[in-house]
């Protein structure tokens, strides 16, 4: 009984890993660089159905070997596919920031300040920006959801003591007519983005004209932390300027690379699932300590949201202030 049921466990697992090859490989094909979606979905079914023929419904072997040589095809040109910097961007994501430093001194190209009249109705303005590293004093952390719940977006903001904050925000690249989808994003269908820019854009586009929910956390981070995070901040930005890449869902995204560059830049813990899962990663920064604890988990949040202050001080030259007057506040 023992034995039937052990040999009944490894071929259901190898049955599924069966699946999750022909459901990738269908997928790939489905979001590859071909011209036209009838031909690319035409050919994901064929995949498919030929592949469950092969592995499950045929009885010759070599029609397994015929399932792997394609397998391992799509595969190849799936790799193959290049990313690129040259598409038919969306105006928010078009200009890539640059970055040149000298030595305390950080110039910036690139920093999106755009003014809002909706979501879609803006005024496109991209600025230079210098900042003095030693200037630099803290760091907080944003987490904005679409709709309350597992997954949201996350970007920091750099904190000076001469200047207004810097964000950055770790996004995909859309084209026109392109926005973002989960599935896609693990097939190569954006690019990737560091946009840097001021809060009342990358804040206030959010809060006040997409309407998602807007949390500010007050990290403790010290200010040598928060310079050498910057710094890894900026060394990625020039490499993607020189070399484009694609944004993946589960290994080049917002919180992924958040908690990897903070490793970069001298942090301690370990991976945590709560980095993929980014909605929940406010209770990941409140259990390990990095934001303020004296306060109970669900009062810190309530307190964090910066919705109403973020609305009642649209368009106002003093916006980064008024969303953190009513802030707990952190000892950095």
């Amino acid at each position: 009984m023992l034995s039937r049921i052990l040999r009944w466990l490894v071929a259901s697992l190898w049955r599924f890993f069966q699946a999750l090859l022909i459901a990738w490989a269908a997928l790939a094909i489905y979001y590859s660089n071909l011209p036209w979606s009838e031909l690319r979905l035409a050919l994901a079914v064929a995949f498919a159905a030929l592949a469950i023929w092969a592995l499950w419904l045929s009885r010759q072997r070599r029609m397994k070997a015929v399932f792997a040589l394609l397998f391992l095809g799509v595969v190849a040109w799936w790799i193959a596919i290049p990313p690129s910097h040259h598409r038919n961007w969306r105006p928010e994501v078009a200009v890539m920031p640059r970055v040149v430093i000298d030595g305390d001194r950080v110039r910036i190209s690139g920093v999106r300040n755009f003014d809002y009249r909706s979501r879609n109705d803006f005024t496109a303005r991209w600025e230079e920006r210098e900042v003095l590293l030693s200037h630099l004093t803290g760091l907080d952390f944003y987490v904005s959801y679409w709709s309350e719940g597992l997954v949201g977006h996350t970007f920091l903001s750099f904190i000076f003591d001469n200047a207004p904050p810097l964000s950055i925000s770790i996004e995909t690249r859309p084209e026109v007519g392109e926005g973002f989808a989960p599935i896609a994003s693990l097939f190569k269908q954006f690019e990737l983005i560091y946009v840097v820019g001021a809060e009342h854009d990358l804040v206030g586009v959010r809060a006040n004209h997409r309407h998602e929910t807007v949390y500010l956390y007050r990290l403790n981070t010290s200010a040598d932390d928060a310079r050498r995070l910057l710094l890894v901040y900026l060394a990625r930005i020039n490499e993607l300027a020189d070399r484009p890449e694609f944004y993946h869902l589960l290994s080049n995204s917002c919180t992924i690379n958040i908690f990897r560059y903070a490793n970069a830049a001298g942090r301690v813990g370990r991976f945590d699932f709560r980095h993929l899962f980014n909605g929940l990663v406010d209770s990941y920064l409140y259990h390990s300590g990095r934001v303020d604890t004296s306060l109970p988990f669900d009062e810190l949040r309530r307190r964090s949201l910066i919705n109403g202050a973020a609305q009642a001080a649209d368009g106002a030259s003093d916006f980064s202030q008024r969303i953190r007057a009513s802030l707990p506040t952190v000892s950095r």
